[in-house]
């Protein structure tokens, strides 16, 4: 087979000039750049699935024994599934623990002279290696393995592979005590992990510090392979390989897109090692139908960041972007323009709230969009928190938040914890503008609000990337989305939703012989029933329980950050279950030889690059001195602590500090602050009461809207409650648990509206919602 590679953008390959003396020089010895000497990454990509290793070689050039850190991306959607280490004609496998006693297993092999190393993940797509006891002039390789999905959007599958952690702006007070890692920014009450998620940056001009080599091997599986698309210059062999040219530099995400023809729909089962257990997961895509929507009145809040990390092509694109999406709004919508860096702008004339899209009300929005230049720090939080309050009082019209933004933060967790009570039936979308962008957050973010997240990686791709955001603002194809199966049990999920031109892909779990088929139901924009029957057959391929465990994981995580912390366990349990790394865990590898005397190493955090087609970093600066991420103020180096759990969360400070409050209709935003916000322990059910006492009135609110708002807000109705009961059997909860059941199966409109109304009603009586709303 032959492949076809065209550069995505040619002004993107220009190479960063050479100046002399510039940039750092604390890490160049006449041996070469410490520590980090070679990276590999190698991938088979096979229909939409990909399986990638990744080799990262260390070299010790001081005289003493050396213990190297490296602050690394990995795919956001990827599963790590296992690690060797290999070192002196010896290679050790490495063993997946839970993450405090893997770093205790760790430091008693440093203390004890052991070669050992460690993997811990910080961010969905943000990773830490140590490794230990490399004696001088000594090489150790670690290689990753790892399996993914690839996305499939309007007709092409997309492999993304990030090479660099960008900086991340860093909010908040910095708290006392050593730095839990041994980046460049200090731990604050906002980012109680920022020392572990910021590596020192080389400046422009610094010689190449390591050797880059990837090479994807591409197999469409039986679908038609169009021209492929490349991100940086790349080679063709034989049967379906690429690899990117020599000479290119670790400082940019690696894209191909690959065009399939076809229909990829299809439903496959993987039955678990052990046959008799009778349990499994299945894969389900579905190419959705063409369905063209009539457009529905909205009310639009588009975010635009300008921040200083969005100087040059950046904010260029993103003021297109968001200028854009101003365009396309009709006389039937409102909307409000707000950029934002670490105060927030709004359109002179247009007032604090939303605005009719009249033509000259556009021209005003698209006038100062034109004005915004990047500048300060960014400060997501708040922008974020005024747009969904916007949007709060929208009623029955469609309600669409749109943020434009690299989403180069340290503070996710906080945000998507504070936000996940007050988006609602708000839907999210993210546009990522970044060569090097922060795709785990955007990514979860736009999960969270059940919208659509693009990437942007240059001014070329923006037309392309914003066609296909215009069509998704609009109404969805499917909505109510559920799978059932006739000859076999499959586990209840939440309902889905399915965008123009994105095939539904969904992953879970199923018991007892999987035959027959699997029933994909919905309703289209008309409220029409949408039934569509998929064969099943049986597979043998692990990567989709893999695939399946990390979105699990993930999605056990982002709970874990609204208060749910007796999640750990069952965290912890998943990921050693089906060997998929997660931030509770660890791949810890110790070599069974004393290789080295009394425990003392020399400690060095490798450098990363200064990310392309960032402005701030196109100065040449002295020779000596490091760049460090955007916060304040920067704390020397430290070691990463030696001990003690799961370290990123630092559960003391995040307790101590801003708290999630509890779930809450995003229509009633404003009266969130009124809740009594959940810390480690569950809410108590007067804290129930008072949640539903506010859906009871959002549901007596709504009585008049269409069918489908109505169905839709029942079914938002039961994702919130039904998060909020996991785990709980009390007594008094049990009408609750039985109206989620209820919502979540079939049934006729009219009944399941009776029934929310009658249960929301005798759960929080009426004297107990007006007690509420005088508070």
């Amino acid at each position: 087979m032959t492949i076809s590679v065209t550069p995505m953008d040619r002004s993107e390959l220009g190479r960063v000039r050479i100046l002399p003396d510039a940039g750092l020089g604390a890490l160049h010895t006449d041996r070469g750049n410490l520590p980090l000497d070679r990276l590999d990454v190698q991938a088979a990509i096979s229909g939409l699935v990909a399986r990638t290793t990744v080799t990262t070689e260390y070299v010790n050039a001081h005289d003493t024994p050396l213990e190297a850190t490296y602050i690394f991306p990995l795919p956001d959607r990827a599963a790590v599934t296992g690690m060797t280490m290999t070192a002196d004609g010896r290679t050790v496998e490495a063993e997946l623990q839970e993450r405090a006693r893997a770093r205790e297993h760790y430091d008693q092999a440093i203390q004890a002279g052991q070669r050992a190393s460690i993997a811990e993940e910080e961010r969905p797509d943000v990773f830490t290696m140590r490794v230990g006891n490399i004696r001088p002039g000594e090489r150790v390789t670690i290689a990753l393995s790892l399996v993914g999905p690839l996305p499939w959007e309007d007709g092409a599958a997309t492999f993304r592979f990030p090479l660099v952690v960008a900086p991340r702006y860093v909010p908040g007070a910095p708290l006392p005590g050593p730095a839990v890692g041994s980046g460049q920014a200090q731990d604050t009450d906002a980012v109680p992990d920022a020392s572990r998620i910021t590596p020192p940056v080389l400046l422009p001009g610094f010689p190449n510090p390591l050797r880059l080599s990837i090479g994807v091997d591409i197999d469409p599986a039986g679908l038609a392979l169009g021209e492929v698309r490349s991100s940086l210059h790349t080679v063709t062999g034989e049967g379906g390989r690429v690899q990117i040219a020599p000479g290119e530099r670790a400082d940019r995400d690696f894209i191909l897109r690959l065009p399939y023809a076809g229909d990829g729909s299809g439903a496959v089962c993987v039955a678990d090692p052990d046959a008799d257990a009778g349990e499994g997961t299945y894969q389900v895509v579905l190419v959705p139908p063409d369905v063209t929507a009539a457009g529905r009145a909205k009310d639009v809040v588009l975010l635009l960041d300008r921040s200083g990390s969005m100087g040059g092509w950046k904010m260029v694109a993103a003021r297109r972007a968001a200028a854009r999406v101003v365009d396309t709004l009709t006389g039937a919508d409102r909307f409000a323009v707000l950029t934002f860096d670490h105060q927030v702008d709004r359109p002179d004339e247009l007032g604090t709230g939303l605005s009719e899209a009249t033509d000259r009300n556009r021209f005003r929005a698209v006038e100062h969009l034109s004005r915004a230049d990047a500048r300060g720090g960014t400060e997501l939080l708040t922008p974020l928190r005024e747009g969904l309050s916007l949007l709060a009082d929208s009623g029955a019209r469609e309600r669409v938040l749109v943020l434009v933004t690299d989403g180069q933060v340290g503070n996710e967790d906080q945000i998507l914890a504070e936000l996940t009570p007050l988006i609602g039936a708000t839907r999210v979308h993210t546009v990522g503008i970044d060569r090097a962008v922060n795709a785990g957050f955007l990514g979860r973010l736009a999960a969270l609000g059940a919208g659509r997240c693009e990437l942007v990686e240059s001014e070329d791709r923006l037309d392309e990337a914003m066609a296909q955001i215009h069509r998704r603002i609009a109404a969805p194809v499917l909505t109510d989305v559920t799978i059932t199966a006739a000859e076999f049990s499959v586990a209840t999920d939440t309902p889905r939703t399915v965008f123009p031109g994105v095939p539904l892909v969904a992953l879970g779990r199923y018991t007892g012989v999987a035959r027959g088929t699997l029933t994909v139901r919905g309703r289209t924009p008309d409220e029409e029933e949408f039934v569509r029957e998929i064969p099943v057959r049986d597979s043998a391929e692990r990567a989709i329980t893999q695939q399946w465990a990390r979105a699990r994981l993930r999605e056990l995580e982002d709970r874990y950050l609204t208060g749910r912390h007796e999640l750990e366990q069952t965290i912890v349990a998943t990921s050693l279950r089906y060997g998929v790394l997660c931030r509770f865990t660890a791949y810890v590898a110790v070599d069974s030889r004393v290789v080295t005397e009394n425990g003392q190493v020399r400690r060095v955090t490798q450098p990363v690059e200064s990310p392309s087609g960032w402005d701030m970093f196109d100065a040449p600066a002295a020779p000596g001195i490091t760049l460090a991420a955007m916060a304040a103020p920067v704390a020397p180096p430290a070691a990463a602590p030696r001990s003690g759990g799961f370290a990123p969360v630092r559960a003391s400070a995040m307790r101590s500090g801003p708290r999630p409050f509890a779930q809450v209709p995003a229509g009633l935003a404003g009266a969130a602050g009124k809740l009594a916000a959940p810390g480690s322990s569950p809410l108590t059910v007067a804290d129930l009461t008072a949640i539903v006492a506010v859906e009871a009135e959002r549901l007596r609110a709504a009585e008049g809207w269409p069918a489908r708002e109505r169905r839709d807000l029942l079914a938002d109705l039961a994702s919130r409650l039904g998060a909020l009961l996991e785990g709980r059997d009390d007594a008094e909860l049990k009408a609750l648990r039985h109206l989620v059941d209820r919502l979540r199966a079939d049934g006729s409109l009219p009944e399941k509206w009776a029934l929310a109304r009658e249960t929301l009603a005798a759960f929080a009586p009426a004297p107990q919602r007006k007690a509420f709303w005088k508070r």
